[in-house]
Parts: C-alpha cells; sequence; structure tokens
C-alpha cells in the first residue's frame, strides 16, 4: 500500500481507504474485524465510518476493534449531519448537534480524538459560518484533527473555504464525492475546486453499488435479487437498474472486460484503479461486505493502467459537457 499526503496537509492516509458502511448492517462484527484486520495487514490506514451507519453501530465496532491497537497508527474519519433521533436538533449542522454529534461519535469509537471530522450533506437552514466556526473550534479544542465534507456543491465547497479564509478558521482539506466511471459529474466544477484550494479528494462508490465490479454484463434484464443494485430504490439508494440499466452502463463495462482480459485483472481491479489514476485524487473509499470482496478489491494495488487503457476508458465513459463547460 502507497501513502499519500491528504489535500495540502502532512497527513499521509493510505491509497486506498476502508469504508465500513456495511458494518453492523450487511457485515457481521466478526466478519467486520476479519476485513479491518486484512486491511490493516496490507498497510491501509485510513477507516472511514460515519455516525448515522448503521446508527452508531458502525463507530461501535470500529472502537472495539481499536481496542489493543496503537490508535495513531490510524486515520478514523466519520461524519455529522443526518438524523440520530427524533428531535428537532438532532440532525443538521448547527453548533448544537455538530457538538452533540461530536461528542456521541467520540463515546462510540473510544477514542480521544477523530483524525477527520467531515460534514456529511449541506445543510440549508443552518448558516454556513456557524458550522465552520463550531468545526474550528473543535480543532482548537483536540477533539478534531483536520475538517472534510462530503456531497457538497461546487458554489458550496467555494463559499465554505473562502469563508474560513476570511476568518483565519480551519478549512475543508477533503471532500467525499460520488465518483466512478459512471458518474463524471464532478469533474465540471468540484475537481478543478479541490485541484485549485489543496483539497483532496476521497471518493465514494468508486464501483456505483457494484455496477463496476464484474456482477453485470450486457444481456441482464435486471439485478440479482437481494442485491445492492435490487433492493436500492427501496432503501432511498439511487443506483437503481433504472437509472443505470442503459447503453452507455454496457459499454463501459464492455471495456472493462475487455481491458481485465488483455492484463489478466478483475472489472472491479480495473475500475478502482482508473479511479485511482484520476487527477485529484487521494484515496478511493472501498465498501465491502465480505472477505472475498476485499481480497478482489485490494488486486487493484501495485500496478497501472497505461495511458492507452486510461484513454480508451476516458472515452467510453465521457459525459458530454452542458453549457457552459463546452465553451
Amino acid at each position: 500500500m502507497d501513502y499519500k499526503s491528504l489535500g495540502k496537509t502532512g497527513l499521509r492516509v493510505s491509497e486506498l481507504c476502508l469504508g465500513s458502511m456495511t458494518f453492523g448492517r450487511e457485515t457481521s462484527e466478526d466478519v467486520s474485524y476479519d476485513i479491518l484486520d486484512y486491511f490493516a495487514d496490507k498497510g491501509g490506514n485510513f477507516i472511514d465510518t460515519a455516525d448515522v451507519y448503521s446508527q452508531g453501530l458502525s463507530e461501535v465496532i470500529l472502537g472495539r476493534w481499536l481496542k489493543g491497537k496503537n490508535r495513531d497508527d490510524f486515520v478514523i474519519a466519520t461524519k455529522v449531519r443526518f438524523p440520530m433521533g427524533d428531535g428537532p436538533n438532532d440532525y443538521g449542522l448547527s453548533r448544537k448537534h455538530i457538538i452533540t454529534g461530536i461528542n456521541e461519535s467520540l463515546k462510540r469509537l473510544g477514542t480521544d480524538y477523530i483524525d477527520l471530522y467531515q460534514v456529511h450533506r449541506w445543510d440549508p437552514d443552518t448558516p454556513l459560518d456557524e458550522t465552520l466556526h463550531t468545526l474550528n473550534n473543535l480543532v482548537r479544542s483536540g477533539k478534531v484533527r483536520y475538517i472534510g465534507c462530503s456531497n457538497f456543491k461546487g458554489r458550496h465547497l467555494q463559499k465554505a473555504v473562502d469563508l474560513s479564509k476570511s476568518h483565519g478558521w480551519e478549512k475543508f482539506v477533503c471532500l467525499q464525492p460520488l465518483y466512478n466511471l459512471l458518474d463524471r459529474v464532478i469533474e465540471w466544477e468540484l475537481i478543478p475546486i479541490c485541484q485549485e484550494e489543496g483539497i483532496g479528494i476521497i471518493p465514494w462508490s468508486p464501483l456505483r453499488g457494484g455496477w463496476l465490479s464484474g456482477k453485470y454484463k450486457r444481456g441482464m434484464k435486471g439485478p440479482k435479487e437481494g442485491s445492492r443494485v435490487h433492493t436500492a430504490g427501496n432503501e432511498g439508494w439511487s443506483e437503481t437498474w433504472e437509472v443505470y440499466g442503459n447503453e452507455r452502463t454496457w459499454r463501459i463495462i464492455d471495456e472493462l472486460y475487455s481491458i481485465g482480459e488483455d492484463i489478466e485483472k478483475e472489472p472491479a481491479q480495473v475500475a478502482l484503479k482508473w479511479l485511482m489514476q484520476r487527477p485529484g485524487i487521494t484515496a478511493p473509499i472501498i465498501g465491502v461486505r465480505t472477505m472475498n470482496h476485499l481480497e478482489i478489491n485490494l488486486g487493484c494495488l501495485g500496478w497501472k493502467l497505461n495511458e492507452e487503457q486510461m484513454g480508451r476508458l476516458n472515452k467510453v465513459s465521457d459525459t458530454r459537457s452542458p453549457y457552459p463547460y463546452d465553451f
């Protein structure tokens, strides 16, 4: 496992980040421990969770695993924003909810500090300066080392950066967006902002809920029963068959198989490697349910796609830019 600096910081993180959204949900606690052990054994030090994952159980499982480990060997990231209860202040990015959120996450994780504390989504109901000032104070207090954001629009990210600069507050050091061969819209605004402002990028869903994992091939008439794509609509996720079961997706998957056969790699490994080699990317977040999934994903390490292969994938997945990005 190689390591990269997270944005313009001195923090070194593994080139893959292990996502723990499945812990306590699809993945049992014992299997979660096995996955964490294997990831760490391969040199992975970057682990991402959120307070809302399994309503806190993901953080609890990760915290139990950390006991007996050298805490400073790992970069632990978590998030705040989504509802953790039914009360009017049990969600959002107000000072009250953020402070409650960090204290509860610290308890569940069994640690004194969070390496990377991220706001999970934009909050239109809270003034941005309230959110940023609160996050700045958490860093000053020692409870948080760095701050980041997820699922922001370009104008939201730039506004946050500029506001932090003007007040001399800690600024976001990374963005966690949706980005993969099927979803490249962040290239229009968000990636340029991150590159200009020195913000690291840690994409979520690099295999888009299994679409790019090798489970799907041209000619299929629907998703496998019980798969992430099959249940996505009921769970409120967007990687549904209705959205992605189209010709563009099949062309991309065809190319993944073609390149994979040429270099003896799995489609998932090719898709992950493409993302790792894209400009501005720090560490894709791999979310796995089983040890087998993890082993396949880690097969993207230790080699590179050549320029011709990257070009083929760029071309087949290219999204036509709308105005004014086409100028």
